[in-house]
C-alpha cells in the first residue's frame, strides 16, 4: 500500500532530514541545506555517511529501538561540507504506511548554542595568555612591542613597563646565531610560522636557550597587522642534555675525552687526512706505576696524580691535537697534521720531560715512569681501532728497549733514536766547544777582489768528523736547540771581527744567517748588546735571511726588520727566487742584497730556463737599487754569464770554498783576486 503523504514535523524551521529503513536520504529541507551545507539536489539519494565519517561512531538515526516506544532523542555530531564537525540534538521519528508498518525515519536536528560571547571570549583568551607558564610577547606591524605576559617578565627579567614600545632586539643574545628580532621579521615577510629554539639574553646579561613559536596575525587583506613569539626557558632542558653528553663523553678523573670521544674525534681527523694526504700521529701515553699508586696509596692519590699529568700535557700540546684518557693508566695523544714523522717523536720526548718530574700528592712526593708508543697514519693505516691498537702494541715494546719510545715502525724507531742521538751530542758540542765558523769568500765581478764573506757553521765530531749544517740544523730547528746554536753563531761572528780589528787587519763585512726562530721583537736589542760588548761598528755585520720569513705577518717582520736597518745593520735575502718572494715583498721590506739560489745557477749557460730566472733576478735587483750575489759559482762559464748579466758579486767554490778563519784572513791579507778574463 502506498505511504501517505509527507507531513511535516513540529518544528519545521529546524533543519530534516527523511531517511528510508536503510539510511539513504530520501528527503531534506531547506534548514538542512542551510546548516549542513548541502544542497538538495547534493543530498537525495546520498547515505548518512554524506554528515559523518563511518570512524565517528554510532549513527542514532539508524539504531534500532523498540516499537512500543516514542521519538527517540539524543546528541551528535555532524560533519558539514566544508568539513566542519557541529553539535546537535537530534529528534528521530518514525513515519508508518498505511498498514501500520514502519517505512522510513525523520530526522530533526536542532543546533546547540555553544558559543561565548565575544566579550566573555576575550576576557578567556586573556586570562589564559597572563596565566601561561610560557612567555608571550606581541608586536605590532613596525615590530614594537605592544604586549606581554607575567611569564615573559618572570623569563627575561624584564617587567612590562620596560619592554613595550621596544623591539624584540631587547632579548638579542650578542653573538652569532638564530635572535628574536631575526624570526619576527622572517615570520612577517615570509610564511609566518616559524618553531625553533633560539637564545635570547636576559636584563641581567646571561644569555640562555629558548623554546619559540613565532608567527602573525593578519586581517582580511592578508596585511600583517601584529606578530607574537610563544616561549618557553629551555635551560634546564640543555644542562640536563649538556650533564648527560659529558657523562657520556668525557673522563670524570681528567676531564679528558674518553676512549669514544677519542674514536670520534681521531676518525674526523683520519678522514681530512685522506682528502688533503696528510701525517699524522697517535701515541698511546702509559703511566706504569699508577696501577701500584692505586693499590697501595688509595684512589684519591691515583685520581689526583693522573689529573695532574693530564694537566701537565694539556699545556704543552696544539690547540688542533687530542689529549684522551685510554684507560686505567693510559693516555692517548692524536697529532693531526703534521709536516714530517719525525715530529711525533719529539713530541713523545716533550711528554717525556713533562711528566718525569714528581708529583706532589697529598703530602707524598711520587715518581711515577711514563713510556710512549707511537703509530703514523698513513704509514700504520688510517683506520682509528688500527692505529691504536699499533701505538699500544709499541708501547709494550718500550720494556725490551733502553729508550722509553717506541714506534711501531722499526724504520721510523732507528730514525727516531738518530735524531735524539744527534740532539744530544749537539748540546754537547755546544758546551765543549766542538763548534767553530768557516767562512766563504764574496768577490766582486768588477774588480775580482773579495769583499765580504758568509760565516758557516761546522761541528767537528769526535767520531764523525766534520759535519756540514744539514747534517745537524734540521735537528736543531726542531728540538728549539737553534735559538741557542744561532746565539753561539752571532756571538763567534761579532768575536771574530772584533779579533781582526784588534790585530789592525781591515776584514770586509761578515754575513750571519738568521734563523726565523730567531726574528722575535727582542732580536735588535740582542744584536745591539753584541756589538756594544765587542765594540764593533753595525757595518761590519751583515744579516741573511731566507724567504720563509717573509711570509709571515708583514705587520710583526717589518718593525723588526726597519730596526735593524736604522742601526746600520745591512739584511740580505738568501736563497731568492726558492720560495715566495715577488716585487711586493721587496718593495716592503728594507732588504739591501739579493742572492741567486745556487739551484738556478748550476745550469747556466746551458738551461734557458735557469738562464731566464737568473736574468729576471738581476734585473729586479738592478731596479730596486739592491745588490745581487750569486752563490754556488763552480765554473768560468757560470761566472762570464753572470757577469755579463750585471750580477755584482759570486760566491763559490770557483773562488773558495768555506775556510777556517785562518785560511780566510790570509786570503784577505795577500788580496788574492778571482781572475776575471
Amino acid at each position: 500500500m502506498a505511504a501517505p503523504p509527507e507531513a511535516p514535523m513540529p518544528g519545521a524551521h529546524l533543519p530534516q532530514v527523511r531517511l528510508d529503513l536503510a539510511g539513504f536520504i530520501t528527503g531534506w529541507n531547506a534548514a538542512a541545506s542551510a546548516c549542513f551545507g548541502h544542497s538538495e539536489t547534493e543530498a537525495l539519494g546520498q547515505h548518512l555517511l554524506l554528515l559523518c565519517q563511518p570512524d565517528d561512531g554510532d549513527f542514532a538515526e539508524l539504531a534500532p529501538w523498540p516499537a512500543e516506544r516514542g521519538p527517540l532523542q539524543g546528541t551528535v555530531l555532524r560533519r558539514t561540507k566544508n568539513g566542519q564537525t557541529v553539535k546537535l540534538r537530534l529528534t528521530l521519528q518514525r513515519e508508518t504506511d498505511a498498514d501500520g508498518d514502519t517505512c522510513g525515519l525523520c530526522a530533526v536536528y536542532e543546533p546547540l548554542d555553544t558559543e561565548i560571547s565575544a566579550q566573555d571570549r576575550l576576557r578567556l583568551y586573556v586570562s589564559i595568555i597572563e596565566n601561561s607558564s610560557q612567555g608571550v610577547l606581541v608586536t605590532d606591524a613596525q615590530g614594537r612591542i605592544v604586549t606581554v605576559n607575567a611569564a615573559f617578565s618572570r623569563i627575561t627579567g624584564y617587567p612590562a613597563s620596560e619592554a613595550l614600545g621596544q623591539t624584540p632586539d631587547l632579548l638579542r643574545a650578542g653573538r652569532d646565531g638564530t635572535d628574536f628580532h631575526a624570526q619576527v621579521q622572517a615570520a612577517m615577510h615570509g610564511p609566518g610560522l616559524w618553531l625553533g629554539e633560539v637564545l635570547g639574553r636576559r636584563k641581567s646579561g646571561e644569555v640562555f636557550p629558548l623554546s619559540a613559536c613565532i608567527s602573525t596575525v593578519r586581517d582580511e587583506d592578508g596585511a600583517v597587522t601584529h606578530a607574537f613569539c610563544i616561549f618557553s626557558d629551555i635551560t634546564s632542558h640543555h644542562d640536563t642534555e649538556t650533564r648527560l653528553q659529558k657523562l657520556a663523553n668525557f673522563d670524570t678523573v681528567t676531564g679528558l675525552p674518553n676512549r669514544l670521544l677519542l674514536g670520534q674525534l681521531l676518525a674526523q681527523a683520519l678522514s681530512q687526512a685522506k682528502r688533503g694526504k696528510g701525517l699524522g700521529a697517535v701515541l698511546v701515553v702509559q703511566l706504569q706505576r699508577l696501577s701500584w699508586i692505586y693499590d697501595t696509596l688509595g684512589h684519591e692519590v691515583g685520581d689526583d696524580l693522573l689529573a695532574q699529568a693530564a694537566h701537565r700535557l694539556q699545556k704543552a700540546l696544539r690547540e688542533q691535537d687530542i689529549l684522551a684518557r685510554l684507560g686505567h693508566d693510559k693516555l692517548a695523544i692524536a697529532l693531526p697534521n703534521m709536516r714530517r714523522r719525525e715530529h711525533a717523536g719529539l713530541v713523545a720526548h716533550k711528554v717525556l720531560a713533562l711528566l718525569r718530574p714528581a708529583y706532589v700528592l697529598h703530602g707524598l712526593e711520587v715518581d711515577c715512569p711514563v713510556s710512549v708508543g707511537i703509530a703514523l697514519y698513513p704509514d700504520n693505516g688510517m683506520d682509528t681501532a688500527q692505529l691504536l691498537r699499533c701505538a699500544e702494541l709499541a708501547n709494550q715494546r718500550v720494556d725490551d728497549h733502553d729508550t722509553p719510545i717506541r714506534f711501531f715502525s722499526a724504520e721510523m724507531n732507528e730514525r727516531a733514536t738518530e735524531r735524539f742521538r744527534i740532539e744530544g751530542e749537539l748540546r754537547h758540542a755546544l758546551a765543549h766547544g766542538q763548534l767553530q765558523l768557516y767562512h766563504q769568500p764574496k768577490v766582486s765581478l768588477r774588480t775580482g777582489r773579495i769583499v765580504g764573506a758568509e760565516a758557516l757553521l761546522r761541528w767537528t765530531h769526535p767520531t764523525r768528523g766534520l759535519l756540514h749544517p744539514g747534517q745537524f740544523v734540521p735537528v736543531a730547528e726542531d728540538s728549539g736547540l737553534i735559538l741557542e746554536l744561532g746565539d753561539w753563531v752571532l756571538h763567534e761572528a761579532c768575536r771574530q771581527l772584533r779579533d781582526w780589528h784588534t790585530r789592525g787587519l781591515d776584514m770586509p763585512p761578515l754575513a750571519v744567517n738568521l734563523s726565523a726562530r730567531q726574528f722575535d721583537k727582542y732580536l735588535p736589542k740582542r744584536i745591539d748588546a753584541l756589538l756594544a760588548t765587542h765594540d764593533l761598528a753595525p757595518h761590519r755585520l751583515k744579516l741573511e735571511i731566507t724567504e720563509s720569513l717573509m711570509v709571515r705577518s708583514a705587520d710583526e717582520v717589518v718593525p723588526i726588520m726597519n730596526e735593524l736597518a736604522a742601526m746600520g745593520l745591512g739584511i740580505a735575502l738568501d736563497d731568492f727566487g726558492t720560495g715566495y718572494s715577488s716585487l711586493a715583498y721587496l718593495k716592503k721590506f728594507p732588504i739591501t742584497t739579493l742572492k741567486i739560489d745556487r739551484s738556478f745557477v748550476i745550469g747556466i749557460p746551458q738551461q734557458s730556463d735557469d738562464c731566464a730566472i737568473a736574468r729576471a733576478i738581476v734585473t729586479m735587483g738592478q731596479q730596486m737599487r739592491q745588490e745581487i750575489v750569486a752563490e754556488g759559482v763552480e765554473t768560468r762559464e757560470q761566472m762570464a754569464f753572470l757577469r755579463a748579466l750585471g750580477c755584482d758579486q759570486l760566491q763559490g767554490y770557483l773562488f773558495s770554498p768555506p775556510v777556517p778563519a785562518d785560511s780566510y784572513e790570509r786570503l784577505v791579507r795577500e788580496d788574492i783576486r778571482l781572475p776575471l778574463d
